[in-house]
């Protein structure tokens, strides 16, 4: 089952056979859906939306996990599924204890106050941010690590579950928008000013953008060892002007290189692996898929918001 964020909720979407008609259907009505995240140690999907943190076993019938702050813009679980991280806005990552799936009472949840002891933090704002900062991501690629992503405000880590946090942020523009953690040390950054990569859990950072255009990247993702990132020449602010100019970039380990897709004037804001197949969602509200011969339409879906900050993230289901 391929779920899909929208401006006003998440939308299960039956066919990815390019049809003209869209199969996608809404279970879930809430504000601009930021991220949808599934775990292998905890079960069901969650929604990271404007309007809090939704949990589904199924994708059709949907709980409010009741995080204390709204906003909600990203969410991530231990890999032994006893703790969920939410990360919100105002920046803030909060912290629950859970046993692999989700109950019927409510979460506990606590703030991680030493996030907010980073040396940095009083940097973390953008004027048209209302001078706030809203943490992008949050992921935890071992048991006692947690990894967060500031927009604006860089790259921050913990190694003890998230009670004292270290700036891992050096090297890499501060305008996190996405972060694709493939392992403890190796983790991938589409930023506002480029799409940089660390081997070294942050210490150092490589920039793998070198001699593109489009600076501005949303999103990232992993798929067959190749990185996919997309990018457009501003923010999506400008994402429906001629010249926005967007693209979608593939980075086999040695060069970033731009693929050709049929929406060549739409932005890519979502990746999933569904069934062994890369798709990915653009602004628009297309979704496109990854064959042997190449990117193809496979379906759409509604986008009924506004274009500007939206995110159109993507989530596999096992049905």
């Amino acid at each position: 089952m391929l779920l899909v964020g929208s401006d006003d909720g998440a939308y299960r979407v039956d066919a990815l056979d390019g049809a003209d008609e869209s199969t996608a259907t809404k279970v879930l009505d809430s504000e601009r859906v930021m991220r949808l995240r599934t775990f292998e140690s905890v079960a069901g999907v969650f929604a990271a939306t404007r309007a809090g943190l939704y949990h589904s076993p199924d994708g059709e019938t949907w709980t409010d996990l009741n995080v204390p702050r709204e906003k909600v813009y990203a969410v991530g679980a231990s890999p032994t599924g006893e703790r969920l991280y939410a990360a919100t806005r105002p920046a803030g990552v909060y912290a629950t204890a859970v046993d692999g799936e989700i109950g019927a009472t409510d979460p506990s949840w606590r703030e991680l106050d030493g996030f907010q002891d980073l040396p940095s933090r009083g940097e973390w704002r953008l004027p048209r941010h209302e001078n706030l900062a809203q943490v992008r991501d949050v992921h935890a690629p071992a048991a006692e690590q947690v990894v967060a992503g500031v927009e604006v405000g860089g790259v921050h880590g913990s190694d003890d579950g998230g009670e004292t946090w270290t700036e891992r942020r050096d090297g890499c523009d501060d305008d996190i928008h996405e972060l694709h953690v493939e392992s403890p040390e190796e983790w991938v950054a589409a930023t506002g000013r480029g799409l940089f990569r660390t081997t070294d859990a942050g210490g150092t950072w490589a920039r793998l953008d070198d001699g593109v255009e489009q600076m501005y990247f949303r999103s990232v993702t992993r798929h067959d060892g190749v990185v996919y990132a997309s990018g457009a020449m501003g923010n999506s602010g400008g994402w429906d002007d001629p010249d926005a100019d967007p693209a979608l970039f593939a980075w086999d380990g040695t060069r970033l290189a731009a693929e050709a897709v049929p929406t060549d004037d739409e932005t890519v804001t979502g990746f999933a692996t569904v069934d062994g197949t890369l798709v990915a969602g653009t602004h628009c509200g297309t979704l496109l898929t990854r064959r042997a011969d190449g990117w193809t339409v496979a379906s759409s879906f509604p986008v009924p918001g506004e274009t500007t900050g939206r995110y159109t993230p993507l989530a596999s289901l096992a049905d």
